[in-house]
């Protein structure tokens, strides 16, 4: 073979090997590079997921601490051992119940009546002096469905009947990071943010002396506050203020569910004292124009009533016995004023016409601030107080007539004109 050929194909062959060493490293180049990007995407992913891990545990534990982390039993052991008493579950309720205010709600979850005894006497003070007695730890849950910011101070106060004084919350018999003022407080202007819910506890301590006297009546209520649009601003309060009633043992169990039957006057929903229905009408649906609103009769009660001992004295002219009359309007205000509920007085005529008395207003729930809005509707209880002796022997049978009106607004400014409806019952 001539010797330039030989060098040639020498040549040819080299460059071969060349090229394929180049593509060779160029192929590992990229697997190299492919390889890294893959580490470095996987790097990235690790690390958004780390992320978003905890955000997501920032957030639940901003909503634990929004809900209440602990439970009842912990915090009947805490208060055990910061008072340095002992104590013995008397009652307990899961049973919920709700108020709703316009988007913004407000629930009794749960609560439980607590025996505390022999505890420390630093504190005595909201014990009525005492050592003895005893705690209802209640929890709340407030939530804020609309789409704007409000504020709500929760004053949760505690009454019953003949109560010396207005129970509140207690502050030193539970960490104060589980307490509802705590959450909802001076320090955050009580602000409760679209779409937030919080929860919380509170506690009510009674003396020994006090504790058996609210055991005796078996039920309490605590009021409902309602909330405000404007921070500090109590004009812009929007909803309206509400009531749960407790049961504290299982008398108060039964009165509480017997008193659903009847309507939600005074008498029932203070628990005054005890209703037995006599005659009840529902649903008549009978109505009349009064100014621009209208007034229909949806039904009535007659029921026998026992005062309890500590009403007794405020029925004490009845001395053959009680028959309480409430009955029950609705009324569609149409009108470009708001109706007030508790300026509208009533009459009713008995004995077929020869007879008459006057609404009864302190045995109705209606507060100043209480209104039916322009362009809403709203219920109108009225009630009226009879001598048993007289109704039983005398205007049972007869004709009862009630007149309602003028409608009024909350500074008793006549909306109607002096123009009344009458409705006649039976």
């Amino acid at each position: 073979m001539p010797k330039k050929l030989v060098t040639l194909l020498i040549a040819m062959l080299v460059a071969a090997f060349v090229l394929a060493g180049c593509s060779g490293d160029k192929q590992a180049s990229k697997e190299k590079e492919s390889e890294g990007s893959k580490e470095t995407a996987a790097a990235e992913a690790d690390k958004k997921e780390k992320n978003e891990d905890t955000e997501k545990e920032t957030e639940e534990a901003d909503t634990k601490e929004n809900e209440g982390s602990s439970d009842f039993s912990e915090l009947i052991s805490y208060m055990e051992k910061e008072t340095e008493g002992t104590t013995k579950i008397l009652y307990e309720n899961d049973t919920p119940q709700k108020h709703e205010m316009e988007g913004v709600s407000v629930s009794l979850d749960a609560y439980k009546l607590v025996e505390l005894k022999d505890f420390h006497t630093d504190f005595m003070i909201p014990f009525n002096d005492q050592t003895n007695g005893g705690v209802i730890i209640a929890k709340y849950t407030v939530k804020n469905e609309t789409d704007k910011d409000a504020y709500y101070m929760p004053a949760f106060y505690l009454n019953f009947t003949g109560a010396s004084k207005a129970y509140n919350n207690y502050r030193d018999l539970l960490p104060e990071e589980e307490q509802l003022p705590t959450k909802l407080a001076p320090s955050n202007g009580y602000l409760i943010k679209s779409g937030e819910t919080i929860s919380g506890y509170y506690t009510y301590p009674f003396g020994d002396d006090h504790l058996k006297q609210v055991l005796n009546l078996s039920t309490a209520a605590i009021e409902v506050p309602a909330p405000l649009a404007v921070k500090d601003d109590f004009s812009s309060s929007f909803g309206k203020e509400g009531q749960f009633t407790l049961s504290l043992n299982e008398s108060g169990e039964k009165k509480v569910e017997g008193n659903k039957s009847f309507y939600q006057d005074k008498a029932t929903i203070d628990d005054m004292g005890t209703k037995t229905m006599i005659e009840e009408k529902n649903g008549i649906g009978k109505s009349e124009p009064l100014g621009d609103a209208t007034v229909t009769l949806d039904g009535y009660q007659f029921t026998e009533f026992v005062p309890n001992e500590v009403e007794a004295p405020r029925f004490e002219a009845f001395n053959n016995g009680v028959v309480l009359l409430t009955v029950k309007f609705n009324i569609d205000n149409k009108g470009a004023s708001e109706i007030a509920q508790s300026s509208i007085s009533s009459k009713l005529t008995v004995n077929d016409g020869t007879q008459y008395m006057l609404n009864e207003g302190m045995l109705l729930n209606y507060k100043y601030s209480d209104v039916i809005a322009p362009g809403a509707k709203g219920e109108l209880l009225q009630i009226y107080v009879l001598e048993k002796e007289m109704y039983d022997k005398i205007w049972k049978d007869k004709s009862f007539e009630v007149e309602v009106g003028p409608m009024r607004d909350k500074e008793a400014k006549d909306l109607s004109k002096g123009k009344k409806v009458t409705f006649t019952l039976k």
